[in-house]
C-alpha cells in the first residue's frame, strides 16, 4: 500500500459576506427642492384641481358627443364600402343622418358605367349592408 491517504472531507460552510449599510437618505439640491416645493404647492390649490377635473370631464363629453354624432355615418360608410367591394362597384360617400328614421342612411355609388345608383346602407352596427333605393310611383 502507498503511504498517501485520501483527503478528509469535513462539511465547510462557505464563508459568509455581510453587507456593509448603506446610507439610505439621498441628498437633494436646494433648486430642485424649491421647485418640487412649487409644484406640490401648486397642485395642492383646490381651484387647480377643480379646474383638471372639469377639463378632463369636458373632453370625455365632447369625445362622447363627437362619436354619438359620427357613429351613423360611420356604420353606414362601412356598409356601404363592404357592400360595394361585393357589388364591384364604386362607393361615394352616405349621408350624415338617417332623417326619416328608419334605420339606413342615404348613400349613393358609382356602377361600372359611371351611373349614379341611390343606396341606402344600414345605420345599426347589427346591421351592416345596404339595399338598392327605389321609388314607388304612387
Amino acid at each position: 500500500m502507498s503511504g498517501t491517504q485520501p483527503e478528509s472531507t469535513t462539511n465547510q460552510s462557505p464563508p459568509v459576506v455581510t453587507p456593509t449599510p448603506v446610507n439610505s437618505t439621498v441628498t437633494t439640491s436646494p433648486a430642485s427642492q424649491t421647485i418640487q416645493a412649487k409644484v406640490n404647492g401648486f397642485f395642492s390649490n383646490w381651484k387647480v384641481k377643480a379646474g383638471i377635473i372639469g377639463t378632463i370631464v369636458a373632453i370625455f363629453a365632447i369625445g362622447i358627443f363627437t362619436l354619438n354624432f359620427y357613429w351613423v355615418n360611420i356604420v353606414a360608410t362601412k356598409g356601404l364600402k363592404d357592400w360595394s367591394k361585393h357589388a364591384n362597384i364604386q362607393p361615394i360617400e352616405c349621408m350624415m343622418r338617417d332623417t326619416d328614421n328608419n334605420g339606413y342612411v342615404s348613400c349613393s355609388a358609382k356602377d361600372n358605367d359611371g351611373k349614379p345608383i341611390a343606396l341606402e346602407c344600414g345605420s345599426n352596427i347589427f346591421n351592416i349592408g345596404c339595399r338598392v333605393k327605389v321609388k314607388m310611383e304612387p
